[in-house]
């Protein structure tokens, strides 16, 4: 069932979803040559900590995942593409990381990814990350009164197609409210004027997942929950909560 959320409710989603921020930016700032993965989700779990939130990633355990996750964030590292588990690994110069964060306020929550490089960048891994951006803006640009869940994914899709890059075809954003997931699916590519309709209250996690090697398939890690690239190039994954309202597209999960 989708839920329309009323006006009150998106203010507390905004709250929610300034707190996601915050713990993004504080984890961004602790990255960097030597730190490790762990100490990272350390950084993210003292800012939920101290704005009173939860994580509704710690203990998420959807029906493809072998265990619950262990960690308040997914650290997904240079082939890696989502739901990575953060380890002793520890982060080298060059390294392409996608970070994906949630938390639940007050019994609203919200999700958003970030990618960024630590060190020294390689131009095609900056290409990639512009390009995932680009994808995620276009679909936040389509996210509004009168349009419908296809016009998001064909506008994601359309961007990452003209990059020549990859997209899982069965992992995309979702729905979001008082849990993490919820109705309604949204995918990364699509036909426009298909699918649920969108109206004012509507909120989305709207989620491009770009892999630089053009191929659509993936594997899975060991650990039962990591996705890699399946020619292990680059991938990037970058994500606001959005709400759909009449004045325009609201981005829940700035700063």
């Amino acid at each position: 069932m989708v839920e329309i959320k009323t006006d009150a409710a998106l203010d507390a989603m905004r709250e929610a979803g300034r707190v996601v921020a915050q713990a993004l930016a504080a984890v961004r700032e602790a990255a960097g040559v030597g730190v490790s993965l762990q100490e990272l989700d350390e950084a993210a779990r003292t800012v939920l900590s101290k704005a009173g939130a939860r994580s509704p990633f710690l203990g998420y355990r959807p029906s493809f995942a072998p265990t619950p996750f262990p960690a308040v964030i997914c650290t997904s590292v240079n082939d890696a593409l989502v739901h990575g588990i953060p380890t002793g690994y520890r982060l080298r110069d060059g390294d392409l990381v996608s970070i994906d964060c949630g938390a639940e306020l007050d019994g609203w929550t919200g999700d958003a990814a970030i990618s960024f490089i630590v060190g020294t960048p390689r131009p095609a891994d900056v290409d990639l990350i512009n390009a995932t951006q680009r994808a995620l803006d276009a679909g936040i640009a389509a996210a509004t009164p009168g349009n419908r869940i296809g016009d998001i994914s064909h506008a994601v899709g359309a961007v990452a197609r003209s990059e020549r890059c990859g997209m899982p075809s069965d992992f995309g954003g979702h729905g979001i409210g008082r849990r993490m997931h919820e109705d309604p699916h949204v995918p990364n590519r699509g036909r426009p004027r298909r699918g649920f309709p969108l109206r004012h209250g509507l909120t989305l996690a709207i989620e491009p997942m770009l892999m630089a090697g053009g191929r659509d398939d993936y594997r899975t890690g060991t650990d039962g929950w990591t996705l890699f690239t399946i020619d292990g190039s680059r991938a990037a994954h970058i994500e606001h909560t959005v709400a759909i309202t009449e004045e325009g597209p609201r981005i829940l999960t700035l700063p």
